[in-house]
């Protein structure tokens, strides 16, 4: 079982937009959520994956496949970006206000 396994659906959101560039405020804007709730998820997701740093954290996310790097290996699956991510070039808030809107 990878680390990566151990992960929640919502432990790989977050680490997933802490790759994408996000802070924990911009992140917590677009899950509509608290900081402080955002910053549990990535204690947890730090300890899961053996890492110690936001940093670490990207660089584990694009070491296993960038925006897909939960899917396992050689599935054959090709998937678009999860619809909860920020499109690049995009600013966090402009997201968040459309998926309200919508």
């Amino acid at each position: 079982m990878q680390p990566r396994d151990r992960l929640t659906a919502k432990e790989i959101q977050i680490a997933t937009l802490v790759w994408q560039g996000l802070t924990n405020k911009d992140i917590a804007q677009v899950l509509i959520t608290s900081e402080q709730v955002v910053k549990n998820y990535l204690r947890t997701a730090f300890d899961k994956l053996g890492v110690w740093t936001r940093l670490e954290l990207a660089l584990y996310v694009a070491g296993h496949g960038g925006a897909n790097w939960h899917v396992p290996v050689g599935n054959g699956l090709a998937l678009a970006a999860p619809e909860w991510a920020v499109p690049v070039g995009e600013e966090p808030q402009r997201a968040a206000k459309q998926e309200q809107q919508q």
